[in-house]
């Protein structure tokens, strides 16, 4: 049986244009609306193909405060996860990558009973802090081999091996797609550009049986969700939240609003005679002029 993690996280909805943030410069999560991480939803994804293709179990893990309940039932929608933990605990406020990675280390580890996990998915990063940092310091930290940037991959489970594809840049060089072979276990963050892609019949209906089994699940989330706390991941308080973090918050600026410098002109199309200084207007722009 293949035993498959995915880390998520939950963020701010900057669509709607509203963060909020605490005194110290860390994010006030309770005032923000957060929806699932696109990237981590990309992950969920990969996590989803590796049950249609290899019947993998999936767990899915995050940490934060109550609220990252939501973001669980939707990372559900799209693994169809057997298994839903929260690590949530005021121990692990104002977490920097790597007191977070302490955090999401000890949480895989406990995944299915303590059962050894196979793969690790994460997003590429977060849009709260860009720093992809948390998916290399928690394959450092769970003693897994890292694979950035993965666009595709195959896995053989008779020699327990993945094959992976994955984006590298080099120096003076266009974007290169390199070819990687790993023994499992690995941690994986996914590359944005991921799709998962179900070739025959019988993946396709199996996709589409495991779609509505985790519509059914997700009425009832509670069976299937964990919420572990400081004391029942056996942490140490001194490498978690604040204490545990080396980063300091010097400080937190809100991003100008830039200038309009578009002008718009409503045209009433009724009019026949309005349209064609638009029409030539258009044409002047196709000509370069």
């Amino acid at each position: 049986m293949l035993h498959v993690a995915v880390i998520i996280k939950l963020e701010p909805d900057f669509s709607e244009g509203n963060v909020s943030y605490n005194s110290d410069g860390t994010l006030n999560r309770a005032e923000t609306k957060n929806i699932l991480g696109p990237h981590s939803a990309v992950a969920c994804n990969a996590a989803f193909y590796c049950k249609v293709r290899y019947g993998a179990q999936v767990s899915v893990g995050t940490m934060g405060p109550p609220i990252a309940e939501s973001a669980l039932k939707q990372a559900q929608i799209l693994s169809d996860a057997e298994e839903l933990n929260l690590y949530s605990d005021r121990m692990f406020a104002g977490a920097d990558t790597l007191a977070t990675a302490e955090v999401l280390k000890n949480g895989i580890e406990k995944m299915f009973g303590g059962n050894k996990i196979d793969i690790v998915f994460s997003g590429h990063r977060a849009s709260d802090g860009e720093t992809g940092q948390t998916g290399p310091q928690t394959a450092w930290k769970l003693g897994y081999t890292f694979l950035g940037n993965v666009i595709d991959f195959e896995i053989d489970l008779e020699r327990k091996v993945v094959f992976a594809k994955r984006v590298i840049s080099l120096q003076g060089m266009d974007t290169i797609i390199e070819e990687i072979e790993s023994p499992l276990p690995v941690f994986i963050t996914i590359d944005p550009s991921y799709r998962s892609i179900f070739n025959t019949v019988s993946q396709r209906l199996a996709a589409n049986n495991f779609r509505k089994e985790a519509s059914k699940r997700i009425e009832d989330t509670g069976q299937y969700l964990k919420i572990l706390d400081g004391k029942k991941l056996e942490l140490d308080p001194k490498l978690v939240g604040l204490p545990g973090s080396p980063t300091i918050v010097y400080r937190v600026e809100k991003i100008p609003r830039a200038k309009t410098n578009r002008k718009a002109e409503i045209v009433d199309p009724s009019n026949v005679n309005n349209l064609a200084p638009v029409i030539e207007k258009l044409i002047q722009i196709s000509r370069g002029k």
